[in-house]
């Protein structure tokens, strides 16, 4: 029976290490793809850590991670060792007050953490960046340390102190010599999870950031937006160094009682040790808090893995400037940043949204005779519902929504259905809906036979039940930009997707296909557009007419997928990359499709608890 039970422990040991460890060995083979899949490894390359050593962005955000995460923990620990030894002479009622108030930081959720420093630099005028990264680090990593520091504190005896000062120390000889000693376990432990907490923020980086400023977290998770193997490069020398970190910490006190060690050790003069450590952390940190040039300075805000990064350098080049690109990952989140103050000089939002900052008085007008290329735009891409005259946008990237599907497993007899396939039995636990809850109300909209845009409750009530239906009957996986290195390997049958998405899944996996159902779907044009709080106009019409040359455009399409807005780019791009790619060539005739428009907040409220209900059945 014991041996039973040994066995059994074991196993489950096993799994646990199987389900922490095998996901990280997989990230690391992928690593060495010579593809380009999350799913299919087609042979060993090193491509990807070359593409990650060249990539400028990746190695900038690793700069300001690891010095944001050093000064950051160096900081908080010496803030919580004192704060923690503070606490211990005080008086109890005082001691149990800030002790609970320090937990709040900790409960609390990240996203209400961030929206409060946001709004606490913004009211206060800093200049989002490195600056107000930091200091938001130090601010949620200080209570970590007067958690781990305060209980060593409490073990001591009270009297140590007085001893050592009876002994002929002074105060700071007591606390530098006789207490923190006693306490390093505590200081060690507050002080490695500051730097892991530290070093591991998204949230509330995303939301303190600015002025092109981002740590390794926001780099990657924008990468996801994409498929992206140099994700895979990155996870994988990150892993090693922790492995390597955790090797060393456990061998050092092995070596530091080597005879070798200490004759090495003891040779080398103490300043030299000091010398040595400042070097080390001044090389960290330089060149963090330079400002640059003088050169003028243009504030780009876009959607994630949105552009090819060659036309940004070439913008630089070609105008003498230098652009401090963004990326945000939706219309709502970029709202809320550029609400909370922030200023760009160029914002790339989608249809509704431009139309909704164009009504909040948020945008100038652009000034079309600075435009020489304006020309060159697809006519029936201009002049739409949500800006009439183009008077605040100019397009980007326009596509719809539909199905993405497998030919060798959909029958085309079931498409004529339009969006009931996705209520088809014959389908369930094999279809990928959008994680989206405008996109999945106007599935269930357009196949009742309603307008994406409505505001009645009756009708939403029908949309709402039509989902609930859906699920009950084929179980759909709610996913979001995983999907695209799904369905290149063919895990489910169907799958909602943005028709730029569609094209480029398509292009790497031929059994799929695409259509929109003739009941109608939703269009969308993502534009350029310039906010009214833009600092150099003059620059932002130069990136909007550069964006808009023919070859620029065609170069942006080719690299993204999704379809140009520039005609004769257009036409190039579907007659060759994507040849008989029916994603990359969205309809423009079919009156049943719409676009998007601004959704009033009662009714957006509304669709949201609609929305959550669906997601909690």
């Amino acid at each position: 029976m014991k041996k039973l039970t040994r066995i059994s422990s074991g196993l489950y040991v096993a799994l646990c290490f199987a389900f922490f460890y095998v996901p990280i060995i997989i990230t690391m083979i992928f690593s060495f793809n010579s593809s380009r899949s999350f799913a299919k490894f087609t042979g060993f390359s090193f491509q990807w850590y070359e593409a990650l050593i060249n990539d400028s962005e990746i190695m900038a955000a690793v700069g300001v991670s690891v010095s944001v995460a050093i000064i950051a923990t160096a900081i908080s620990t010496v803030l919580g060792t004192v704060t923690a030894i503070g606490l211990s002479k005080s008086r109890r009622i005082l001691k149990e007050w800030v002790l609970n108030i320090n937990n709040i930081p900790i409960m609390n959720p990240d996203i209400v953490t961030a929206i409060g420093l946001m709004i606490l630099f913004t009211s206060m005028k800093l200049e989002k960046g490195y600056l107000t990264m930091l200091l938001a680090h130090i601010c949620f990593c200080t209570p970590y340390v007067i958690t781990s520091v305060y209980p060593k504190v409490r073990e001591l005896d009270v009297n140590i102190a007085n001893a050592a000062m009876d002994l002929g120390a002074t105060p700071f000889q007591a606390l530098v010599k006789v207490i923190v000693p006693m306490i390093k376990p505590g200081i060690y432990a507050g002080m490695l999870l500051a730097f892991t907490m530290s070093i591991d923020d998204f949230v509330v980086s995303y939301f303190v950031s600015g002025n092109g400023v981002e740590n390794i977290s926001m780099i990657v998770y924008n990468a996801t937006k994409r498929i992206n193997p140099t994700i895979n490069a990155l996870s994988t020398i990150v892993i090693l160094v922790i492995v390597a970190a955790v090797a060393i910490v456990n061998t050092a006190p092995i070596i530091k009682r080597q005879r070798w060690f200490v004759r090495l050790s003891s040779n080398i003069p103490l300043k030299m040790k000091r010398f040595c450590m400042l070097v080390l952390c001044a090389a960290v940190c330089a060149g963090l808090f330079l400002i640059g040039g003088e050169k003028r300075t243009l504030k780009v805000y876009n959607a994630g893995e949105y552009i090819d990064d060659t036309l940004i350098e070439e913008f630089e080049a070609e105008n003498d400037c230098a652009v401090i690109y963004e990326t945000f990952d939706s219309n709502e989140s970029m709202y809320t940043k550029v609400m909370s103050g922030e200023r760009y000089d160029i914002i790339i939002p989608s249809d509704y949204m431009i139309e909704r900052l164009a009504k909040e008085e948020l945008l100038q007008k652009v000034d079309k005779t600075k435009l020489s290329n304006l020309k060159e735009i697809i006519p029936s891409l201009l002049n739409r519902p949500f800006d009439p005259e183009n008077n605040y946008s100019i397009p980007y990237f326009w596509g719809n929504v539909g199905i993405l599907y497998d030919r060798t497993v959909v029958a085309e007899e079931d498409l004529k259905g339009g969006w009931e396939v996705l209520r088809n039995p014959k389908y369930k636990d094999n279809i990928y809906m959008y994680n989206s809850e405008r996109d999945s109300f106007m599935i269930a909209l357009k196949a009742l036979g309603y307008s994406l845009n409505t505001d009645k409750k009756s009708e939403l009530d029908e949309a709402y039940e039509w989902l609930l239906e859906q699920k009950k009957m084929v179980n759909p996986i709610y996913v979001g930009d995983e999907v695209i290195d799904s369905m290149i390997a063919g895990s489910r049958a169907m799958a909602i997707v943005y028709s730029g998405d569609a094209a480029y899944i398509m292009s790497e996996n031929e059994n799929l296909g695409f259509f929109a159902p003739e009941i109608g779907t939703n269009i969308w044009i993502d534009g350029m557009v310039i906010p009214k709080d833009c600092k150099d106009a003059e620059l932002a019409h130069k990136w909007i007419d550069f964006m808009l040359k023919p070859e620029n455009a065609s170069r942006n399409s080719e690299a993204v997928g999704y379809s140009s807005p520039i005609e004769s780019s257009f036409e190039e791009i579907s007659s060759s990359v994507y040849e008989g790619n029916e994603a990359y060539v969205p309809r423009q005739d079919n009156e049943a499709d719409e676009y998007f428009r601004y959704q009033d907040p009662e009714t957006k409220k509304y669709c949201a608890e609609l929305w959550t209900k669906v997601k909690s059945q």
